[in-house]
């Protein structure tokens, strides 16, 4: 715990930039990708799954926001707006990232099959294609819901593509740490697309997700080490001890479970104290068991975490989600 792992940042091995091999003069021309292949890779860009888990935070969030405040639930066209111009948004941010990240993604076993990387889209296409849909979900926010709502969906795109694809991941071990405000931020966003402004709830809910990041991402990064340091990026795993990685996994971990118990005070029920208590009781018991393995020198079995974390959060959400209809 006494090392800085900012000074192994400089020591981190740099990409080998791969040659692009152009075609031999007289040979025949590459065959055209078909429409359903070309929107797939589209599609591709906006890392899915990624949407999904940004959206089951948004949800509930707009759900306390209406009982909260206004003892009702949201407006049918509040929600529809703010999922369409949320999922818009943060394909916005994903494809923008693949379009910053194209040099590194074609050296990492994790991403070299995304479209740039294997050269199915034109980084140039790519990238007008994500401001295009970036400004769509903007604009839309702004006016179906409410300018707060689109300020806050704009910002979330400027520091996921500007903070921390170009600056924080690549300078620094505690880019997972500080990239996690973007990844919180649909948070924050479902709740102004409600209420207009901020309250101590979104706050507590945003910090849940917030300390949740580092854990989850810790443990992917550890999985795919040998990938980031063979792209030069820094992360925690790269730099820094695999002993280092857990012990912040579990303060993370605890730090996650205090905060998501001051909701109950604020107004959440039983229900989702209960849940929260035994989901985030046994996040943080998976952080510890990868503790012990990485103490004891066994395979550390970081996917076991990754996994549960996953659950963890959609548990944790849906129980707010149920909840807000028995405050």
């Amino acid at each position: 715990m006494n090392e800085d792992p900012t000074q192994a940042v400089a020591a981190a091995p740099r990409p080998a930039r791969k040659r692009i091999e152009l075609p031999e003069p007289g040979a025949a021309p590459q065959e055209r990708p078909s429409l359903r292949a070309l929107v797939g890779a589209y599609v591709s860009l906006t890392k899915p799954r990624i949407i999904e888990l940004l959206l089951i935070t948004t949800i509930p969030a707009m759900l306390v926001a209406a009982r909260t405040e206004y003892d009702a639930l949201p407006s049918l066209t509040a929600v529809v707006a703010t999922l369409l111009g949320g999922a818009l948004a943060a394909g916005s941010a994903n494809a923008i990232n693949c379009y910053i990240d194209r040099d590194i993604d074609q050296l990492m076993r994790r991403t070299a099959r995304r479209p740039l990387a294997k050269h199915q889209i034109p980084p140039r296409n790519a990238l007008v294609f994500g401001l295009v849909i970036g400004a769509v979900a903007v604009l839309g926010m702004g006016l179906l819901v409410n300018w707060l709502a689109a300020l806050l969906t704009f910002g979330a795109i400027v520091y996921y593509d500007v903070v921390y694809t170009i600056w924080l991941k690549r300078t620094t071990p505690y880019n997972t740490v500080w990239g996690g405000a973007c990844g919180a931020a649909p948070v924050l966003i479902g709740w102004a697309a409600v209420t207009g402004h901020m309250s101590w709830m979104a706050w507590v809910l945003f910090a849940v997700v917030f300390l949740w990041q580092p854990p989850h991402f810790y443990v992917l990064a550890l999985k795919f080490k040998d990938d980031y340091a063979a792209a030069g990026i820094p992360m925690l795993p790269v730099v820094a001890p695999a002993k280092r990685v857990a012990v912040e996994s579990v303060v993370y971990g605890w730090a996650m479970l205090a905060v998501s118990l001051v909701a109950v005070p604020l107004g959440s029920t039983w229900l989702y104290g209960s849940v929260a208590v035994v989901a985030g009781g046994l996040f943080v018991w998976e952080c510890h068991k990868l503790l012990g393995r990485v103490n004891r020198g066994e395979d550390p079995k970081p996917m076991r975490l990754f996994h549960w974390s996953t659950s963890y959060l959609t548990l944790l959400f849906l129980a707010l989600a149920v909840d807000s209809f028995i405050m």
